[in-house]
């Protein structure tokens, strides 16, 4: 019997005329949710040792179906399994291809469930597994920004507000603000995988099953945390997807924000660093451009994740409990997530570790700006000046620098005595590039001992959550 047949459904009873080709196409999620494969073996495989181990299933049986499940997984794994659009999904294509192998005991297999949970199951197994892949290649990045860090923790740059010279920084803590950034993005992740870490198996279509099940044991096999409460609202729900993909658009804006900087910075308006050439193209046209097209394209594929997100959020803006066939759309923004997430860290992780830095480039444009003036603002405050008078005094010794074409730090200590009387000679430890960095010597400070223990604490933190 040709498998175009509708006798090949497994809902075919209820039907007389067979599903229309193109509906069949349409239908068909077979092409995406193929990817699901090792996690529905997996999750059928447990599901036969449970039903064995309450007696819907005789041993003997239970021991067929996962060893036909198993040859089914080596069939898949080397590319020798075929798949059907006629048998829409990635569940009937396996089931199907079990029932060949053994027969009517393949047919056994489903029993006490449904496709509603089991996909549920599969996409919270498959989410698992991706969720500790994204982890780790997170922190490969975090490791990465790290070692920059404590290597340029006196390495003096301009710190901008509104992309002007606003204080000088050191190229050190700049880098732990990355780290904190992508830190937060860790901690949302993990969370969410405690969430994800539920199992919906159990809950059949939508309220459970007249089998004596024991999902407890089930739960235990897969290693989720416990069987999901409710069995209306384990088929129906999709918030693990929601959320995960929520903390992969936060994750890709701060790595947008990352490409943007490593833009402006390779470009030879800035030239304060130099991208590795493995991670660059040049022009077709213009032999002397090297383009920094790895965080170009991180950048625009934020885009992306952000409109994953965005569907998937109007997938299940309209939908009643429980299950509906909108569903299956939840996959395809899914899998595009975690595939521009992962990829996306993954090549920042292997390239931050080679960027040049080009140290006396930044060093030279933190002294544009009048990136101390905050500096002598301050000193005048511990003279005693009151903050706002200081601010004045200091916003005319920078007019007079402006019309002089001078920095502050070149000014002489007579002309700024001219601007108040409380300025001494000491004012040029507090003018000078390394004396600003210096004397923010607190907490989260770009002092280059701040940025040292910063670095130190950070590592620890790693640590104790890995």
């Amino acid at each position: 019997m040709s498998q175009d047949d509708k006798t090949s459904k497994p809902w075919g009873g209820r039907f007389t005329e067979s599903t229309d080709r193109f509906v069949e196409l349409f239908t068909a999620s077979v092409k995406f949710d193929q990817r699901l494969y090792p996690h529905d073996i997996s999750g059928s495989i447990a599901h036969a040792r449970m039903l064995g181990r309450v007696g819907v299933l005789k041993q003997e049986d239970t021991e067929k179906i996962i060893a036909a499940l198993e040859q089914i997984r080596r069939e898949i794994d080397s590319g020798d399994f075929r798949w059907s659009d006629a048998l829409e999904d990635v569940h009937m294509n396996i089931e199907a291809r079990l029932i060949e192998l053994i027969g009517e005991t393949g047919k056994k297999l489903h029993t006490g469930r449904s496709r509603n949970d089991q996909v549920a199951t599969d996409m919270r197994l498959y989410l698992r597994t991706e969720i500790d892949s994204i982890l780790v290649i997170l922190q490969k990045l975090q490791s990465a920004l790290l070692d920059i860090a404590e290597r340029e923790a006196g390495s003096v740059m301009p710190g901008f507000t509104h992309m002007q010279v606003a204080m000088p920084v050191t190229l050190g803590h700049h880098m732990l603000a990355w780290f904190e950034m992508l830190e937060r993005d860790r901690q949302r992740i993990s969370d969410c995988r405690r969430r994800v870490n539920v199992m919906p198996l159990g809950s059949a279509a939508l309220a459970g099953t007249t089998f004596p099940i024991d999902r407890e044991y089930t739960a235990q096999l897969l290693g989720f945390a416990s069987p999901a409460e409710n069995s209306l609202d384990a088929v129906s729900d999709r918030d693990f997807v929601i959320e995960f993909c929520a903390c992969a658009a936060i994750t890709m804006t701060h790595l947008s924000r990352f490409s943007e900087e490593l833009v402006l910075w390779s470009s030879s308006r800035f030239d304060f660093i130099e991208l590795p050439d493995s991670f660059c193209t040049g022009s077709s046209i213009k032999p002397q451009k090297k383009k920094p097209d790895v965080p170009e394209l991180v950048r625009g594929k934020t885009g992306r994740v952000t409109g994953d997100l965005i569907s998937i959020l109007t997938i299940m803006k309209g939908q009643p409990l429980a299950y509906n066939r909108d569903n299956q759309e939840d996959k395809e923004p899914l899998f595009d997530t975690v595939d521009t997430l992962s990829g996306s860290l993954r090549v920042f992780a292997d390239m931050m570790p080679s960027v040049r830095i080009k140290h006396e480039q930044m060093r030279n444009a933190a002294k544009q700006g009048f990136s101390t003036a905050t500096d002598l603002a301050d000193y005048l405050v511990r003279k005693g000046v009151a903050f706002r008078d200081a601010h004045e005094i200091v916003g005319r010794a920078v007019r007079f620098c402006i019309e002089a074409g001078q920095d502050l730090a070149n000014v002489s200590l007579d002309k700024l005595q001219e601007f108040s009387s409380v300025i001494d000679k000491d004012v040029f430890d507090f003018l000078t590039l390394d004396g600003s960095v210096s004397a923010r010597s607190h907490t989260g400070g770009t002092a280059p001992e701040q940025v040292r223990m910063a670095a130190q604490r950070a590592r620890i933190r790693m640590e104790n959550s890995a």
